[in-house]
Formats: structure tokens, C-alpha cells, sequence
């Protein structure tokens, strides 16, 4: 079985470099999410372009995303549940907080537009990116998600940590673990713990 690893917005495939170093077992890719749809793409963009490559994938498979790649892992198996083995979810939101969104879009219009080239984005299309995620809201949906589920969230992401509570009681299958000394980029602050877990739950 393979694992799908999505990254967040604001960093890219080399982010989950260290917790595949740390799996030499596991048959793991980490698709850029930029390679997904084009510059300037918007949420629905993206989710097509994650449908799309995991067409070609033989199913079942894990999906592993943070924050924004945990979104589209969450809406993938809304929509194609056969297809998913288990979900490691992490910072995910059940619905996105838009007050979170915009701040986001206001520290993005004050940084550089050379800033943004690391993730495969222009600064226009960051900004366009994340406002259209301003309406997501998987609250009705997640009761028809069967596989499992692990909601992960860093000890220090007091932000996320009420979201994943919560994302863990309306998952049918689901269980909480908390990554001690973590932040919000669980995979770049506790790769050992998080390829532990990847090991676990694809033992």
C-alpha cells in the first residue's frame, strides 16, 4: 500500500523530506501540490488535479496531508471513500475559520513577490488560493467517511487544537494523537514522530 503525503500552503514536497528519510520501508510520494493545476488555481482546482493523480494510483491508499494538503485528503475521501485505506490528518479544520483566511491573505500581501517562488506560486496566486477556500465546511459530511482516521495536531498549535477535537469526535473512525514539542508543521518539527506513526498505521 502506498501513502499519498500532501503538504500545506507555504511549503513543498521537500518539507516531507526528513519523515520519508525516516521510512525507508514505506512506499511514499509527495506530489507538489503546484503540480496539481496551474498558477493562479483555485481550491476546486487543486482537488481535481489530487483526483486526477490518485486515479492512476492502485487503490487502496493511505492520504496524509497538513493543513491545506489535510483539507484535500478530507475531501478526497468525502468523494471517494472506496479508495482510501486511512487518513492521517493534520492542522485540518472542519470548517475553515475566515478570519484566519484573510489575516492569512493580509501577511501574504505584505511580503515580497519574491517570497512566494519556493512554493510554486505567484503572490496573486497564493492570495487567490487560499481566499477560495474561504467557504469550506466538511461539518455535514464527515459522518459518511468509514476508513480510519488519526487527527494529528502539535502540542504548540494551540490554533488547530480545538479543530482536530472536534474533527475527531464527528469521524466515525477516527483517534486524536497529539505530538509532543510540535507546532503546526508537524512534519517539519517531529519527522521522527510522525514516521512513527506512518509506520504504525501502514504496518
Amino acid at each position: 500500500m502506498k501513502a499519498v503525503l500532501l503538504h500545506g500552503l507555504g511549503q513543498t514536497a521537500r518539507d516531507w523530506r526528513a519523515v520519508m528519510d525516516r521510512s525507508p520501508g514505506l512506499q511514499m510520494e509527495c506530489p507538489e501540490l503546484s503540480s496539481l493545476a496551474e498558477d493562479g488555481a483555485v481550491y476546486s482546482d487543486l482537488l481535481a488535479g489530487l483526483e486526477r493523480r490518485c486515479a492512476e494510483l492502485p487503490a487502496p491508499f493511505c492520504l496524509c496531508g497538513l493543513s491545506l494538503g489535510a483539507m484535500l485528503a478530507l475531501d478526497y475521501a468525502v468523494r471517494h471513500g472506496e479508495r482510501v485505506a486511512s487518513l492521517i490528518l493534520i492542522g485540518a479544520q472542519v470548517r475553515v475559520p475566515t478570519r484566519l483566511v484573510d489575516f492569512q491573505n493580509l501577511v501574504f500581501r505584505c511580503m515580497p513577490k519574491r517570497a512566494f517562488a519556493s512554493m510554486g506560486l505567484s503572490k496573486k496566486g497564493a492570495i487567490r488560493l487560499a481566499r477560495s477556500m474561504r467557504s469550506l465546511d466538511f461539518s455535514a459530511k464527515l459522518g459518511g467517511i468509514a476508513c480510519p482516521a488519526t487527527v494529528v495536531c502539535g502540542e504548540r498549535d494551540r490554533a488547530n487544537r480545538g479543530a482536530a477535537e472536534e474533527l475527531q469526535r464527528l469521524l466515525p473512525n477516527a483517534e486524536l494523537r497529539i505530538i509532543p514539542g510540535a507546532g503546526h508543521e508537524v512534519n517539519r518539527d517531529a519527522p521522527e514522530a510522525l514516521a512513527a506513526l506512518l509506520n504504525e498505521k501502514m504496518a
